[in-house]
């Protein structure tokens, strides 16, 4: 990998998003655009966080269109993925305990016993070499 930016295969993607602990995700409706950093797990092809209720809830059940996104940087490389899918809010127990997200530990005080699974339909991503002198 140069300088320039590296277009990145599925695989590597999803090895990428495995690897993150905060992910940013994105509601938008027309002119009205909402970010809320979450942290997150990886559960099969799918993005699982958890949730309060409120806003981010409410958004996930009127605007379940997408977008998600993670990045990492160090002295040697960055790199960003981003996934575009629905959001759905998990119901059932036996839903909820197959993705793996009951072993997702909130870093945010408040109780969260509201379960999201994001289902991409398109994820891309991109990686860059640091230059030691930045």
């Amino acid at each position: 990998m140069e300088h320039g930016a590296e277009t990145l295969d599925i695989e590597t993607c999803w090895d990428l998003l495995g690897t993150g602990r905060i992910g940013r995700v994105v509601f938008a409706e027309g002119e009205e655009i909402e970010v809320f950093p979450v942290n997150y797990s990886v559960g099969g092809r799918s993005v699982l966080f958890r949730s309060a209720p409120g806003t981010k809830l409410e958004l996930v059940l009127d605007r379940p269109r997408v977008a998600f996104e993670v990045d990492h940087t160090d002295d040697e490389v960055a790199w960003s993925v981003i996934l575009w899918g629905t959001a759905e809010r998990l119901e059932y127990d036996d839903e909820i305990e197959h993705t793996g997200v009951l072993g997702l530990v909130s870093w945010a005080p408040s109780e969260k016993h509201n379960y999201v699974r994001i289902t991409p339909d398109k994820v891309s991503g991109r990686r860059f070499r640091r230059d030691a002198s930045e």
